[in-house]
């Protein structure tokens, strides 16, 4: 039975598609002078919105009215209510992300590169241009959930969008001893390589990328200085690699930390921010608002049979980022 009802669903995702393609392009409905992005890392292909057909999901998304969308950990693992893998048979997500983001009104989505069971996806109202899909290199240089380099034009604007989600353990990927890893904060140094790759072969590889748009974000599993002044941590501490290095060798600014300089803002259930949102100048002085989303529905709750650590909806927050995008918008001086 299962496997009919994802039949069907493919099938009508396929109808979507076919759709989308013979419609007049969004293009032909001007968009508003602003761009809405948002970021979420929601937890094993929103686990939490399966038993609903991902109703509350819809309507919430829905209710922020994004133009783009950065999804983390956008493929369906596990079954309802369980912990239990998912035959890949039965699984919605990834294939279903077509049929999935035109309810909340985007015709146009991108899977980035990925190794694993826990990839992003972006979806849009505009069309997604594929640059790279990352992966790393073996033996030594594996970004473990890969990333995603794409391209959307924005009223006339290029926008460079990264995806990405770093590796997750205290101690490194593939290494013969975990314990001892760990002891020598091997993940710590894993993620420090993994977004040193990425960042060469995205925002790096590109000339005057400074006065270019490009947008990253991700769950970095990384804290930042930024944030410093609350986990005051030592100013060497692994845990802070990762940003350092982004802040030392990239033209990225760090829009919740920037605009909120004397806020703490946690992503997650606990305290700590490990989920970002960079973009370079030309994006963050069209910024209009941005904040961590917490509300009624985005506000983490423990799973009641505390399965595996799972969160409904999610065990991560929101990030919604709004920029003006006129073309012929004043800048302040």
């Amino acid at each position: 039975m299962k496997k009919s009802i994802y039949t069907l669903r493919s099938l009508f995702a396929t109808c979507i598609a076919v759709l989308a393609m013979v419609l007049p392009s969004y293009s032909a409905n001007p968009p508003s002078n602003n761009m809405r992005v948002l970021y979420w890392n929601i937890q094993n292909g929103m686990w939490s919105g399966q038993d609903d057909n991902y109703s509350a999901f819809v309507r919430w998304v829905s209710e922020q009215q994004p133009d783009i969308c950065i999804w983390s950990e956008a493929q369906s693992i596990f079954l309802s209510g369980t912990a239990d893998a998912m035959p890949p048979e039965d699984r919605y997500l990834i294939d279903g992300w077509g049929e999935l983001a035109v309810r909340y009104g985007h015709r146009y989505w991108y899977v980035g590169g990925h190794r694993d069971n826990y990839p992003q996806v972006i979806t849009s109202k505009y069309p997604i241009e594929n640059v790279e899909r990352i992966i790393g290199a073996k033996p030594d240089s594996i970004v473990t959930h890969g990333a995603g380099w794409a391209r959307i034009e924005v009223n006339g604007f290029t926008l460079n969008f990264v995806s990405l989600h770093l590796w997750p353990q205290k101690f490194a990927f593939q290494t013969q001893n975990k314990e001892a890893s760990s002891a020598e904060n091997g993940g710590d140094h894993y993620r420090r390589m993994e977004i040193e790759y990425i960042c060469k072969h995205t925002i790096e590889s590109v000339p005057d990328a400074a006065g270019q748009m490009w947008f990253m974000a991700g769950d970095f599993n990384a804290r930042s200085q930024r944030d410093n002044w609350s986990y005051k941590y030592p100013e060497d501490d692994s845990r802070l690699l990762v940003h350092d290095y982004i802040q030392h060798n990239t033209p990225y600014m760090d829009i919740i930390a920037d605009q909120y300089p004397n806020e703490f803002k946690t992503t997650i259930h606990g305290k700590s921010r490990i989920d970002f949102a960079y973009c370079t100048a030309p994006l963050y002085d069209r910024i209009v608002w941005a904040d961590v989303l917490s509300d009624d529905y985005t506000t983490p709750v423990r799973d009641p049979q505390k399965l595996s650590n799972f969160w409904h909806p999610s065990d991560h927050l929101p990030i919604l980022v709004e920029f003006d995008m006129r073309k012929n918008r004043e800048v302040a001086p």
